[in-house]
């Protein structure tokens, strides 16, 4: 029978993963004590968010997340007035600077549309997103989708059958049902919500990125805003209804705390493959707002939104 080893020579590498934990914790508690108390409140609610609703982020993210935080390049100071109730838009409406037709505003309960009768598709959307603090629960999905009365184009649920193109969301239903409700939901399924998105597209990477716009962006940094629309060329190709095809989409996220601001901006050709890295996507807002004919947030200080626009973000968040 072999010898026992001494209970005090056994006992060394717990007190080594003792000590080492100890001094981890030390390490972090000294780093989170030095930062600004606006960093410290955003860490707090991270850390808390994470541990209420972990299947919406991992581990990794939310270290990383409160790693970088207020101290990433990316974030932009912005000093913007306090607008009262929350708004899908963040400052301002997209505003029209060589659009060439009229845009008709149509308000939703959780989405704003731009919406272009010329072009029988929407030209830009836009909704908030924020933490609920608990598992998200969609409502069953509707069925159908539904003619918006209020456009002049009435584009038909029909009109994209056999033609080869998804009827794509703008404003995900996911995301506007979990919170908002059904009967929010429900008006994400009006053909003013809709353009005509390549199937590998619309179930890819940018239901992906509705997914975290819905989930892990939320959870990790308590709320955000998001701006999205299709691409046209001079002369799109139209669907035999007439709904303009287009040849690109784009999507802005935002995210606010502590006077500070910072962007990502995506676009996606109608042929993105399914599976493609993320970070291959990724562009500036001063593109997108040069291909599509608007200035995204007006409201912004000049100073500001030109150092923000100008940016392309290096990763994914």
């Amino acid at each position: 029978m072999p010898p026992r080893r001494p209970a005090a020579r056994r006992a060394r590498p717990w007190r080594a993963f003792a000590w080492l934990s100890l001094l981890v914790v030390l390490t972090a508690g000294g780093w989170y004590l030095v930062q600004t108390p606006a960093r410290q409140a955003r860490l707090r609610a991270g850390w808390a968010s994470y541990l209420g609703t972990p299947q919406a982020t991992g581990r990794i993210e939310a270290v990383r997340d409160n790693w970088n935080g207020e101290s990433a390049a990316s974030v932009v100071a912005v000093d913007r007035p306090d607008s009262g109730a929350p708004s899908p838009v963040f400052a301002g409406r997209p505003r029209s600077t060589t659009f060439a037709s009229a845009v008709r505003v149509l308000e939703n309960t959780g989405y704003v549309v731009g919406y272009s009768d010329a072009l029988e598709c929407p030209v830009w959307v836009a909704y908030r997103m924020w933490d609920l603090g608990r598992p998200l629960v969609a409502p069953p999905r509707p069925g159908s989708f539904a003619v918006d009365r209020r456009t002049e184009a009435r584009v038909r649920p029909d009109e994209y059958t056999g033609s080869g193109y998804d009827r794509g969301h703008m404003a995900p239903n996911y995301a506007i049902g979990t919170h908002f409700g059904a009967a929010a939901q429900l008006e994400t399924f009006l053909m003013s919500n809709v353009i005509p998105q390549k199937h590998s597209l619309n179930a890819g990477l940018w239901k992906e990125l509705e997914r975290r716009a819905a989930t892990s962006y939320p959870t990790r940094f308590r709320e955000i805003w998001v701006v999205v629309g299709p691409v046209f060329g001079e002369r799109p190709a139209r669907l035999r209804g007439g709904v303009a095809v287009p040849e690109a989409c784009w999507m802005v996220l935002l995210d606010e705390d502590g006077g500070g601001v910072r962007a990502l901006a995506f676009w996606f050709p109608q042929d993105t493959p399914a599976h493609a890295p993320l970070e291959h996507y990724l562009t500036n807002i001063d593109r997108i707002e040069a291909a599509i004919g608007f200035d995204l947030f007006p409201e912004l200080p000049d100073p500001a939104e030109a150092v923000l626009e100008a940016q392309t973000a290096p990763r994914a968040w």
